[in-house]
């Protein structure tokens, strides 16, 4: 039986690869913190839990045993954290680390959180510049891309068969920061009407974590030192993402296009983008990856996941803090009734 090793693999990425590979009849042990994390579906399928910090090289080595077949990097942030894995890549017949769509620049330098939004101009293929490496706090919205440039380039620079997976917008069961909320908790709210800025038409790529977990399995069969960007098939706009969720929800409201004479602090939506940000997959497709579905067929389980929790409750608390500053620019459902108020 093949056997997979995945750090950080009670994460939204890490679940999902360990269910595909488990289905696909692989042995699967995933490492973390907390046992109490790990998914009770994944345990009675057979995965194995290694309490393991990431940062603990010797508990690493432990886990991987004498090899894997496959090994996958779900929190690889540093440089620092790649020249933990290269020891144990060494004993996998291939590795997949996973990076992100953070690092591309456009021509003038801005990148996915500059102040300034980028526009790359078109479909962002694997060679688009990207960001110099950096040493400052993953953590900051100035430090993540420039650590994860650093990563990769420690991973590649190795001559190991690594496959760096760059993908954008994450959505998935077991998210920490589910953005499809903002309209699934509309729907729950029975919110009669939708505000959308600038029409809906912003485009940031998804990217499904069971469509990065298929593209997993693919470098597992087909070994080798590459940089692959992972996205979801289609690339639906705000608007359509919208659309979506209301339909799996059944629920139906007055769709409020916006223009530019509205708040510009109104419908705002985490899809929002002056330029579309697009990846370009189709390096992975050449390797014969085939998706696990699109967007609408992949976002599925998340919604009813968070539906779920939002009629249950939430006994295991993973919906987002009614205060969380993220989420609140998105759900001012204030000064929405109000600018709703204006124009009657």
């Amino acid at each position: 039986m093949r056997r997979a090793l995945i750090l950080g693999g009670t994460g939204m990425i890490g679940r999902a690869t360990a269910r595909h590979l488990v289905k696909a009849g692989w042995q699967v042990d995933v490492t973390g913190r907390d046992p109490a994390h790990m998914p009770s579906d994944l345990a009675d399928a057979g995965a194995r839990f290694v309490a393991a910090d990431r940062a603990d090289a010797a508990a690493l080595q432990r886990a991987l045993g004498e090899g894997v077949d496959l090994l996958v990097d779900c929190v690889c942030f540093t440089a620092a954290d790649a020249r933990t894995l290269l020891p144990l890549a060494a004993h996998a017949t291939s590795t997949a680390l996973i990076s992100s769509k953070a690092v591309y620049v456009d021509a003038k330098g801005n990148h996915a959180n500059s102040d300034t939004p980028p526009d790359y101009a078109g479909a962002i293929s694997e060679d688009q510049p990207t960001l110099p490496p950096g040493d400052m706090d993953y953590q900051s919205r100035e430090g993540y891309g420039p650590n994860k440039v650093a990563a990769e380039l420690v991973a590649l620079e190795s001559g190991l068969p690594i496959s760096v997976l760059r993908p954008s917008r994450v959505h998935g069961v077991g998210s920490e920061r589910p953005r499809e909320w903002v309209f699934v908790k509309r729907a729950l709210d029975r919110r009669s009407v939708l505000l959308l800025g600038d029409a809906g038409a912003g485009v940031v790529h998804p990217t499904a974590a069971v469509n990065i977990a298929a593209l997993i399995e693919t470098v597992a069969a087909k070994p080798g030192s590459r940089i692959l960007n992972s996205a979801d098939p289609d690339a639906p706009s705000a608007l359509e993402i919208s659309r979506i969720i209301a339909k799996r929800l059944g629920h139906t409201w007055d769709e409020v296009l916006l223009d530019g004479r509205a708040p510009v602090d109104l419908g705002r939506t985490p899809w929002d983008s002056k330029h579309p940000v697009v990846l370009d997959t189709s390096a992975s497709v050449a390797l014969s990856y085939v998706p696990v579905g699109d967007y609408a067929a992949t976002v599925a389980d998340e919604v009813d996941w968070l539906v779920n929790a939002g009629r249950t409750g939430d006994p295991e608390g993973i919906l987002p803090d009614p205060q969380d500053p993220f989420f609140l620019p998105f759900l001012d459902y204030a000064a929405e009734d109000a600018y709703l108020a204006e124009r009657s």
